[in-house]
């Protein structure tokens, strides 16, 4: 377990921070993701298909890790929910691997869900160079990651009350960068997620809400891409779909928002539209057509026999969701 931060009186500035970080470098060799893993000790003498299995032996503790975290998840899901109902955003920070994973889900919810590239945005120390170039030495700057926060504007209020949120990625929870912006966020009163895969990490002890599936050591001692970066994009797939099924951009399991932007999407809707209202295929096509392309038009106009300006206002009456058109 890693060695608990001094004072939690949070962050009083960006030096303070930089202190607090000297300090947990003298740990970072405790940290769980950093341990030699004692099973894979030996895994360069074994055979290809021996070696290969016992990767996969690792990978499949990914999951009971996750699962154990189920209420946290939850209860961020239900968080982060009710803020987008009153206009808020969901913003990702990370650095390397929990970067790019970040950016990853953050960029697949407009073609899936057909929300704008605002609503849930991926931010990667270094930039998006840094997707495809590694810039490790990017993540050693808080004032960074406080500036690269600030400058997509976050911090969207309503009321007074800031709707914002951000969730923090870094396997060893205690990446400095990550910690930088999660300072910001904090001090602008916004919800603050830290997603790592160590208990009681410096990431997990100042935010509202912890999600830290314990992974252990890696199959190669501190290579995080592999089963901490597996755990991370488990729980981001459930972060990103479960706050849009909770908020309406599903139907049932269906993809009704999704976008038909090539064929195989466009075949895609016309299945979608059958499934949810029994009509065949030819006349779920005439249908997505006659609805300017919008799944969830498309089968309300069916469902409800409306024309496509009626069932374009009854579905913005229900603020675009489907099931509570339907009932």
């Amino acid at each position: 377990m890693a060695t608990r931060w001094p004072p939690l009186d949070i962050f009083h500035s960006l030096a303070d921070l930089l202190t607090r970080y000297h300090y947990l470098m003298e740990d970072l060799a405790k940290l769980l993701t950093e341990t030699r893993n004692p099973r894979t000790q030996q895994i360069d003498r074994l055979p290809t298909l021996d070696m290969l299995t016992l990767i996969n032996d690792e990978d499949a503790t990914v999951a009971a890790a996750v699962r154990a975290e189920l209420p946290h998840i939850a209860r961020a899901v239900d968080e982060i929910s009710a803020r987008f109902l009153r206009g808020g955003r969901l913003f990702y920070i990370g650095a390397g691997t929990s970067g790019r994973l970040g950016v990853l889900d953050a960029s697949e919810c407009p073609p899936t869900f057909s929300v704008p590239p605002t609503l849930v945005q991926g931010l990667i120390a270094g930039g998006d160079t840094a997707l495809r170039k590694s810039s490790e030495k990017s993540e050693d700057s808080p004032e960074q990651g406080a500036a690269d926060l600030a400058a997509t504007g976050f911090g969207q209020n309503t009321n007074g009350e800031v709707i914002d949120t951000l969730v923090g990625i870094a396997a060893s929870g205690r990446t400095p960068y990550v910690l930088g912006a999660l300072a910001h966020a904090k001090k602008l009163g916004a919800l603050t997620i830290a997603l790592t895969c160590v208990p009681n990490s410096a990431m997990s002890q100042v935010v509202d809400i912890a999600i830290t599936p314990a992974t252990g050591p890696e199959v190669l001692t501190g290579s995080t891409r592999l089963k901490a970066g597996t755990a991370t994009k488990l729980v981001l797939n459930m972060l990103s779909t479960g706050i849009m099924i909770r908020t309406g951009y599903t139907y049932g399991n269906l993809m009704v928002n999704v976008q038909p932007t090539n064929a195989k999407l466009v075949d895609r809707a016309h299945r979608i539209i059958a499934e949810a209202t029994g009509v065949d295929i030819p006349t779920a096509t005439k249908l997505l057509t006659n609805a300017g392309d919008s799944v969830k038009t498309a089968i309300a106009m069916q469902l409800l026999s409306l024309n496509r300006e009626a069932a374009e206002a009854a579905l913005t009456s229900h603020q675009g969701s489907l099931a509570a058109t339907l009932k």
